[in-house]
């Protein structure tokens, strides 16, 4: 049964911190029934997850991608941005006066001074506390 070390994983990532995180994250998808793609070789998880990053049968980066879309809690959707024009007030209008008028109106939001806002906040009630808590 071949070792697995540090040295035999340390070319492949640089950083040895990113490399026990890394490990650990395979470890914890072998566990979930992940296949692995080496023989076991009665090895635990962490090792034959040390031994697939020291083969090269995974990939560091893929892992690290895997890593940080299990960690996130939100994942941002790509939205189309608006046209760089219709942001620009002054263009915007001009714009739309040659345009047909099937195009919808700019909504204006109002605007809230720092003292009204404060005004605002010093408003605010806590929520009362329950005992369900």
């Amino acid at each position: 049964m071949a070792r697995v070390t540090v040295e035999d994983c340390i070319d492949k990532v640089d950083n040895r911190f990113e490399l026990v995180l890394l490990a650990s994250h395979r470890a914890r998808l072998i566990s979930q029934g992940a296949p692995i793609t080496i023989d076991r070789d009665n090895d635990k998880n962490p090792v034959v997850a040390l031994r697939e990053i020291a083969d090269e049968m995974l990939s560091p980066g893929d892992l690290k991608e895997d890593l940080i879309h299990s960690l996130q809690k939100h994942v941002e959707v790509d939205e189309p941005e608006p046209d760089a024009s219709a942001m620009i007030p002054g263009e915007a209008q001009a714009d739309s006066a040659d345009m047909d008028d099937e195009q919808p109106e700019t909504i204006n939001f109002d605007q809230m001074s720092e003292e009204e806002l404060l005004a605002g906040i010093e408003g605010l009630v806590p929520p009362e506390k329950n005992d369900d808590y």
